[in-house]
């Protein structure tokens, strides 16, 4: 089962939706959420670190489990919701502060 804080790899659209690239995301939905529909929200990683704004430094220090092949940067101003189904594999899970710094920036998009 696909859990909160659990980094996964997807295929990621882009904005214009003509193709994707392969990325890794964090599962922001709860697990009550989770467990009950076919989709997850997530929030993708990049590997651009000159992103400034609603954008979290994600390290392998910052991994409970799973190892980043590099530093990333979680993009907080794409949250999207995604088919379960579109989820490669389970690269690790992000500790508890990385999900609360996800959240306080998405408290400023509001």
């Amino acid at each position: 089962m696909i859990q909160q804080r659990d980094l996964v790899l997807l295929s990621f659209p882009f904005s214009n939706l003509k193709s994707s690239k392969v990325r890794p995301a964090v599962v922001i939905s709860n697990d009550f959420y989770n467990k009950k529909s076919v989709d997850i929200i997530v929030v993708p990683a990049t590997t651009n670190l000159n992103l400034k704004e609603y954008a979290i430094l994600l390290a392998n220090e910052n991994l409970e489990s799973g190892r980043l092949i590099k530093d990333s940067k979680i993009k907080v101003d794409r949250i999207m919701s995604i088919d379960k189904k579109l989820v490669r594999m389970k690269i690790g899970r992000v500790n508890a502060g990385i999900l609360e710094k996800v959240r306080n920036e998405l408290l400023k998009l509001f």
